[in-house]
């Protein structure tokens, strides 16, 4: 199983699953990996977005592949260190990142904890009281929205613009589509909120937006 660093305690059993690259921060160019601070480039409003949740009483759980483990382009110490360090920016702006899982591990032989395999979730839930059908994993790639459904969490994908109709066809006929789909993490949030104080059907698709 991948490695975790869990960073608080709490009674609350509903949380918004998290991926790294992409939905908090800048990924790398194709083939590259964010292995230093200095590349770390956190997308604006992604620190609001998690003392939102943190606000509606919702865990905040951080799962991430990071195969740049197995190629030895960062050791586990290392990446931890740069978990943190991203954890005290949101805690100095009063967000608050419970846990943080990662899987470290190459593509094959495969692993329970890689994504789509639901092992991070699986374990953040057992480890923090977690009601997955209660909670959503928010993702910007099918084996995000995979990793979602085989924990049996309700999915959010973030898409550019224009792929939300191809998404939205997707959905009549693809069962492993996305729940929600959502142009942004601050939309994503938005839809997730409004569902939990309201019971909105998770079916719902974000609406588009200029």
């Amino acid at each position: 199983m991948g490695g975790r660093e869990n960073l608080h305690n709490s009674s609350m059993t509903r949380a918004v699953f998290l991926d790294r690259d992409g939905v908090i921060n800048q990924k790398a160019p194709e083939g590259l990996y964010v292995t230093r601070w200095e590349d770390f480039h956190i997308f604006p409003r992604a620190i609001e977005c998690v003392a939102q949740l943190n606000r509606a009483g919702l865990k905040v759980i951080v799962v991430t592949n990071q195969r740049c483990v197995a190629k030895r382009l960062i050791t586990i110490d290392d990446l931890e260190k740069l978990h943190q360090r991203m954890s005290s920016l949101f805690a100095k702006s009063g967000a608050t990142i419970d846990a943080i899982y990662y899987c470290p591990h190459e593509l094959n032989p495969s692993c329970s904890c890689r994504k789509p395999a639901p092992g991070m979730l699986l374990d953040a839930a057992r480890e923090h009281g977690i009601e997955l059908t209660e909670s959503w994993m928010v993702g910007d790639s099918d084996i995000d929205v995979e990793a979602g459904k085989n924990a049996g969490c309700k999915t959010v994908l973030l898409l550019e613009k224009g792929e939300i109709a191809r998404e939205r066809r997707r959905r009549a006929s693809d069962a492993n589509a996305a729940d929600i789909t959502a142009h942004s993490l601050p939309e994503a949030i938005q839809l997730i909120l409004s569902e939990k104080n309201t019971g909105v059907s998770s079916s719902v698709v974000g609406p588009i937006t200029s």
